[in-house]
């Protein structure tokens, strides 16, 4: 599997030990010609999972990709994928929650979209600015559709569980799956452990719920 990390805060890069601001990144990816990606991915310590990095070059590189229009600026990281040649079961590109060329890159690069949701009102708000950004982006990958999306953080109140219920009988919005992330304070721990969640506190609740997830992601994408 790929990760690819397409934050320029590098979170995912610096959990997995390849954020190198002396080696190439996704920055290098959007605005190079002909990047042979093989020389940008990092492999990791756990075993299948190698990572494209990024770092805060990807601000300089947004602003590149913009100012050159000599060739086409949304299709950059789709067109390097296809060059992988279906090295990787799986590509997974977690995104920051901009609206900026490197975000636009990666949608058009996808086939599915799943979108994390943390119930407060600014995330509901963005719901709608998203499915339009993605239905604006379908010329240039037909393939493209929304997955769904699932909350996170969740906790039993009010709040929550309102939430959750409006975006169950909303999904006319975005589909939702039924699975569920809870709130853990073990996620935060994994992060200064260095560990994926379901290495470092496999049993906590969180855990469970991601591998729901993925599950019931994958039962959907095989049509079961």
């Amino acid at each position: 599997m790929l990760l690819i990390d397409n934050d320029k805060q590098g979170n995912a890069s610096k959990f997995f030990g390849a954020y190198d601001y002396d080696k190439p990144s996704i920055a290098d990816v959007l605005t190079g010609r002909d990047v042979d990606l093989s020389k940008v991915i990092r492999q990791t310590k756990f075993e299948n999972l190698d990572v494209l990095p990024a770092n805060l070059s990807l601000l300089r590189a947004d602003k590149e990709v913009l100012l050159d229009t000599a060739r086409a600026q949304q299709t950059r990281l789709k067109k390097a994928l296809e060059n992988l040649g279906g090295l990787y079961d799986y590509v997974i590109i977690d995104n920051a929650p901009d609206l900026n060329i490197s975000n636009i890159n990666a949608i058009v690069a996808s086939d599915d979209i799943l979108i994390p949701i943390k119930i407060d009102q600014f995330a509901l708000d963005g719901l709608e600015i998203l499915t339009e950004q993605a239905e604006d982006l379908r010329s240039f990958n037909p393939r493209l559709k929304i997955a769904g999306g699932f909350v996170t953080m969740y906790q039993k109140n009010n709040v929550n569980t309102a939430g959750l219920k409006y975006l169950r009988e909303k999904q006319t919005l975005i589909p939702m799956f039924d699975a569920v992330i809870s709130k853990t304070v073990k996620v935060d721990e994994s992060t200064f452990k260095g560990e994926p969640l379901l290495k470092y506190a496999p049993k906590t609740r969180a855990a469970s719920d991601y591998c729901a997830l993925a599950e019931e992601y994958l039962g959907r994408s095989s049509g079961g």
